[in-house]
């Protein structure tokens, strides 16, 4: 929707709504007073007064110009004399606030499977209903490996004193041109095979085995520093030639949060930097077709579908719903959290993590160990939320999980089996078993057979007698198997990319503009500066104090010009000098603390490094600037520098360094 509206659109806009809604409001009470007046009224009835109540609100919308229509939408609300009665009105999507969002969520979604697999059927089919197209994305990767170059290290690799000082004198008689030993590791083996859109796949594999590299190399979010060969693509297109961190999401088995936030605001800042996608697109084209075919949707379904799809929206009703299916509106505006401050548990966290990157618009979803810290209970829960998202809307999801439960095993379409970087079988969940027992192995589900140990127990080849299987033969067998065959005929096809629709695949770097970007760092810097105002209070109390106490300490109005004298001019300059650096110290602790959720939002591409500094920079220097000014007020003339009225400004606003001794 890239419409631009003056304010007087904007003021018009408002007028007509308001006029819109007390129109329809006048309406309604007249057919609620006569519908309250015939008791006899049949249910069928009542429902026929109720949908005219909607036909009668949807037409005022449908007059409305089309960037006002797409900000419209039917609400239900309880007439406050008499709450059996229900009025419709008009209003902004983008105007709900809190209570109205969270009244809102609770009415659609009451148990969370059951209403949420409703909520998306009943999105689908209006989609389905006018013929619009959904984006998907589906990912192939060819003859992939992945290497590491580590650097040989004689002697104890522990990095003492004594060993590091071997190591450099060792560099330092090397002979010029002569490189470093090196070996290579291969983290990833010659792997092939096809992610598609609406199935959900389980990657499983014991630690080690490379499934965190695989999934960062399917996302684009691989370190530059591994060698890569092979081929990933997106819909055909490899990934130089979009952004793969835009068009997909990689949900990461650390949680890295700002401590000083709460979940709702972590969602909403997420949901603020990562945009609304094709959400956009989507209801115009929806909108448009459902203007020309006559059709009326569903009210609820309307409000949800456009208040998700507005851009430039500080909160947005997508987080409501993912604190929703996620378990974590109970602690929505409850502090994130660290070892130093008393917070979220840690299985809200490991939630929360996964709903930073799910309350994005991305189609792709690559989940790293989502379940560490969960109860079988929320795994199931989330991974069943989740497999509805992939059968409904087409997303493409690959979850990595450790030891899931049967029941979460179940909701799952596809598996990835892998073992020390290959992969040993990836089709049909309902194959698998018939695969390993054509490898001479009768073992329950979910149960590897690489291990040594493990093996023996569940032989059953009668012809042949046990004899381990190592990891090559297996992937040699999967490579011989029908299911490979399979995927090198969808991979020896090449992916017709005039089918790929437009919105699938991201090409521009970030989701909002430069602007945009800058505002929204901004007010997230003012809220955390206002969440740790009780330090800057306390730093300018303290240099208060330790002011008042600098000025008995180097009492001197009246001294001279001979080098006794400047002894102390440069005494109480350096003590001034210190107190100041030291006085910076909270702020170097609290800057440290916070980049390693800057590189993980930044690598992301959330938003860019001078989008982060530069509001730092503006609301940081004028608190420093203003420690400056307190204390070179109080201590200037009582120290007996310079009595001159010229000089004190230029001392305040630069430092006590600049300071010029009187002559």
């Amino acid at each position: 929707m890239a419409q631009l509206v003056g304010s007087d659109d904007i003021e018009s806009f408002r007028m007509d709504l308001s006029e819109i809604g007390r129109s329809l409001r006048a309406s309604f009470r007249r057919q609620a007073s006569s519908f309250r007046s015939n008791s006899t009224l049949s249910a069928s009835e009542k429902d026929d007064v109720v949908d005219e109540e909607n036909m009668l609100a949807w037409a005022a919308i449908q007059r409305l110009p089309t960037f006002n229509r797409l900000r419209s939408s039917v609400f239900e609300e309880i007439n406050g004399n008499e709450a059996n009665v229900k009025t419709k009105r008009v209003g902004d999507v983008t105007k709900l606030g809190a209570v109205e969002r969270r009244v809102f969520i609770e009415k659609m979604i009451k148990h969370i499977e059951h209403d949420n697999l409703q909520l998306l059927q009943k999105i689908r089919k209006r989609i389905d209903k006018v013929g619009v197209e959904l984006p998907t994305v589906e990912v192939r990767y060819k003859n992939l490996t992945i290497e590491a170059e580590c650097e040989l290290v004689h002697g104890k690799p522990l990095p003492t004193l004594w060993n590091s000082l071997k190591r450099i004198m060792m560099n330092l008689v090397r002979l010029p041109g002569l490189q470093s030993e090196v070996a290579k590791i291969k983290i990833i083996n010659d792997v092939s095979g096809v992610i598609k859109p609406g199935r959900m796949t389980l990657l499983l594999g014991p630690p080690g085995c490379g499934k965190t590299t695989l999934l960062k190399a399917l996302s684009g979010n691989l370190d530059k520093s591994l060698k890569v060969s092979g081929e990933i693509s997106y819909n055909g297109y490899k990934l130089a030639e979009f952004i793969p961190q835009k068009t997909s999401a990689y949900i990461s088995q650390n949680d890295l949060h700002i401590p000083e936030m709460t979940v709702r605001e972590t969602l909403d800042y997420s949901s603020r930097f990562q945009g609304v996608g094709n959400r956009a697109d989507i209801m115009i084209d929806l909108s448009r077709r459902e203007k020309e075919a006559g059709i009326v949707p569903d009210p609820d379904i309307d409000t949800y579908m456009k208040a998700i799809s507005v851009e430039g929206q500080k909160t947005n009703l997508q987080t409501d719903y993912i604190l929703k299916i996620l378990g974590l509106d109970i602690c929505a505006d409850t502090l994130v959290g660290d070892a130093m401050r008393r917070g979220i548990s840690g299985g809200q966290k490991k939630r929360l993590t996964t709903g930073e990157l799910i309350v994005g618009p991305t189609k792709a979803l690559f989940m790293d160990e989502i379940s560490n810290g969960l109860d079988s209970s929320t795994t199931y829960q989330i991974a069943a939320c989740l497999q509805q998202l992939a059968h409904i809307t087409d997303a493409t999801i690959l979850i990595s999980l450790l030891q899931p439960a049967p029941e979460t095993f179940d909701l799952f379409d596809d598996i990835i089996l892998m073992a020390e970087g290959k992969i040993l079988y990836h089709g049909p969940r309902n194959s698998a078993l018939e695969f390993f027992e054509s490898c001479g192995f009768k073992c329950p589900e979910r149960k590897g057979v690489t291990s040594k140990k493990d093996q023996a127990q569940y032989w059953h080849g009668t012809k042949e007698t046990y004899k381990f299987v190592s990891v090559d033969t297996l992937s040699r067998k999967f490579k011989e198997s029908p299911y490979r065959k399979k995927l090198n005929e969808e991979l020896s096809v090449a992916y017709d990319k005039s089918t790929c629709h437009r919105n699938s695949i991201t090409f521009r770097d970030y989701s909002l503009p430069k602007w945009e970007l800058f505002r929204a760092c901004m007010s997230r810097e003012f809220l955390l500066m206002k969440r740790n105002s009780f330090i800057y209070i306390f730093k300018t109390v303290q240099i208060v104090i330790i002011a008042s106490i600098s000025m008995t300490v180097f009492l001197r109005t009246r001294m001279g010009t001979d080098l006794v004298h400047a002894n102390y001019y440069l005494g109480a300059l350096f003590y001034s000098l210190i107190i100041l650096l030291v006085d910076g110290y909270p702020e170097l602790s609290m800057t440290i603390t916070r980049l390693a959720v800057f590189y993980k939002q930044n690598d992301l591409c959330f938003y860019p490094a001078w989008a982060y500094a530069i509001p730092a920079t503006i609301i940081k220097v004028p608190l420093s600037l203003l420690e400056s000014v307190i204390w070179t007020g109080l201590t200037y003339y009582v120290i007996g520098f310079s009595p001159e009225a010229g000089r004190l400004p230029s001392a305040a606003c630069t430092s006590p360094v600049s300071v010029v001794f009187k002559e």
